[in-house]
């Protein structure tokens, strides 16, 4: 095993930053008042769950249907693009729709608002440039902060305030318009090699 620190901070950050859970708060907030309840350690679990198995088993995936990952990671980037694009310019290109209250805390809250194709796409991206065992570190660190704030949403929009949760996803979105263009640039050397 070759731990790296600056590897699961990198990817720590870079799924912190795909995944915005401060800047999903107001959906969760109106999510908990659909449901009336949401299961903060199953949304995080599960999600942390489904981002591990496709950390090993997305290469695989891919491999059947004839993609490499240097393709996916420059077609993540796009994704990623465009999540950082909503998050700046507080647009909506995708909208989910409304889930059954009975399982919002599977879906949409664990997939795919935290473990979504941003996030999956991100994984496969950062397999191609870290060690996995600092991403699966990186993922972990990840779920325990989700299941801190899901389980404080109300205190922290409280605390920080509408405008407070717009400014923290405006800057997470440039930090991720960054991160969009070095993975394109990144991969999209290797496919002309």
């Amino acid at each position: 095993m070759d731990f790296n620190l600056k590897e699961i901070a990198a990817a720590f950050m870079i799924l912190f930053a795909v995944i915005d859970i401060i800047g999903n708060i107001p959906i969760v907030i109106d999510l908990r008042k659909k449901a009336g309840h949401i299961q903060s350690e199953k949304a995080a679990i599960v999600s942390g769950v489904l981002m591990v198995v496709f950390l090993f088993v997305g290469k695989s995936i891919l491999g059947l249907i004839g993609v490499d990952v240097n393709s996916f990671a420059v077609a993540g980037s796009f994704i990623l693009f465009f999540i950082a694009l909503e998050m700046i310019l507080g647009i909506t290109l995708y909208k989910e729709d409304d889930s059954d209250p009975m399982t919002a805390s599977v879906f949409p809250l664990a997939f795919p608002l935290i473990a979504g194709p941003g996030s999956l796409t991100t994984l496969l991206a950062l397999r191609a440039e870290f060690n996995t065992e600092n991403i699966i570190v990186g993922i972990i660190l990840n779920v325990i902060f989700i299941y801190i704030v899901l389980k404080t949403s109300s205190k922290i929009e409280k605390l920080i305030g509408k405008n407070g949760i717009n400014i923290i996803r405006k800057v997470f979105g440039v930090i991720l318009l960054a991160i969009a263009v070095k993975l394109f640039a990144t991969n999209i050397k290797a496919l002309f090699v």
